[in-house]
């Protein structure tokens, strides 16, 4: 993001002080956008699921055709030990990428193999949002693709353009980020995260169709709500299911736990389901260190 402070780069083999050059102008991942990245959290000495976002930037690579070159266990390595240099109380995000080098002779598709394939991992201090912040939704013309016409299995800097889009124009008229739809016109999540809602204390969130990334992050909260006693139920949701909703909130790795304050014109307080899906949250991460 190169937004934080006091950056760390892995590149090379060895780690760097700052934000140093990783890319070079003919890199197919510099002019072609062949590249994908994971996104993790350090906060007060615990990495939560660091290991499942270390596989899963080896995951989206393979889905754009990169070769990875380091093992998931590698770059978990790799990044705590990157990570040891800051101190315990730090918030930082940690960020392994990898890109492709060349092109097949189409000059389109990327050059598949261990020697073909840039790697860094990028580490910064970036402040999580505090407790009682809160966001508001604002709707968006723009969609979410199908896997027909992207590369939606795979968390890919190519897919973030769009998401530029709805937030731009969310922005524009006083809304901090955007509720999506689908190619359908179902919700999806939002132009930053995965997204839930409360309604008669059930908890509910869009099912996964292959139009968005069902995130890591998502995917523990659910695990955490439901070993809680609550229901939580994937589900195809509209948006009058969001405007009807008691609460909502988003979840995603940069901030764990977002709750939303409005959507559109319709408002909702910080729930009861909301602050013990926090809790929850960081009574787990503490319990596996």
């Amino acid at each position: 993001m190169a937004t934080g402070r006091n950056i760390r780069t892995y590149f090379n083999g060895t780690w760097h002080e700052g934000d140093v050059p990783v890319m070079r102008a003919a890199d197919h991942g510099s002019w072609l956008g062949s590249t994908v990245f994971d996104g993790a959290r350090f906060v007060d000495g615990m990495a939560p699921d660091l290991d499942l976002h270390c596989a899963r930037v080896n995951h989206s690579a393979r889905a754009l055709m990169i070769e990875p070159t380091h093992s998931d266990v590698e770059i978990l390595d790799i990044a705590r030990e990157g990570l040891a240099a800051y101190p315990k109380d730090a918030q930082v995000y940690i960020r392994p990428m990898y890109w492709a080098l060349n092109s097949e002779p189409s000059a389109i598709m990327p050059k598949i193999g261990p020697s073909e394939t840039g790697f860094a991992i990028c580490l910064e201090e970036f402040p999580m949002l505090a407790a009682d912040d809160t966001v508001t939704l604002g709707r968006t013309r723009f969609r979410r693709p199908v896997l027909e016409d992207n590369v939606v299995n795979a968390k890919a800097g190519c897919l973030y353009a769009n998401n530029s889009r709805m937030l731009a124009e969310v922005n524009a008229r006083g809304f901090g980020n955007a509720l999506v739809a689908d190619a359908m016109g179902n919700v999806a999540e939002t132009a930053t995260s995965n997204v839930f809602m409360v309604k008669d204390g059930v908890v509910f969130t869009p099912i996964p169709n292959g139009t968005f990334l069902a995130g890591i992050t998502r995917a523990r909260h659910i695990a955490n709500l439901r070993a809680d006693g609550f229901d939580v139920v994937e589900a195809v949701l509209s948006f009058a299911d969001f405007e009807a909703a008691d609460e909502v909130f988003l979840t995603g790795n940069l901030n764990k736990v977002t709750p939303v304050s409005a959507f559109e014109d319709v408002s909702y307080a910080t729930g009861p389901v909301t602050r013990r899906a926090r809790e929850i949250y960081w009574d787990w991460a503490a319990s596996t260190g």
